[in-house]
């Protein structure tokens, strides 16, 4: 019987360390708005979060079509200068 009560406590730890990593994962949402550009939200996704050009453009699609996107995830204290660049550069982003 002690032997299964391990496996639970295990377990139980297992899935609070988990649950703990996925919490402290926060990210970066870009929303589509009508007055920057294709090349403006690119240009800005590279030099803000390291996005690859691809990625990048690939990004400002899914923001155009689908009125947000995830650019960036992470630790708060990595994303909220990130996010500040963004919103400096007139986009509309927020860290959820």
């Amino acid at each position: 019987m002690k032997i299964l009560m391990m496996g639970i406590k295990e377990k139980v730890l297992e899935e609070l360390l988990l649950e703990e990593e996925v919490k402290s994962q926060n990210e970066i949402v870009l929303y589509n708005d009508d007055v920057n550009t294709f090349d403006h939200v690119i240009d800005t996704l590279i030099n803000a979060c390291d996005h690859t050009s691809e990625q990048a453009e690939q990004c400002s699609l899914i923001v155009h079509y689908n009125g947000k996107c995830t650019v960036k995830t992470g630790d708060y204290d990595d994303l909220k200068p990130r996010c500040s660049k963004l919103l400096e550069a007139g986009l509309s982003a927020e860290i959820v």
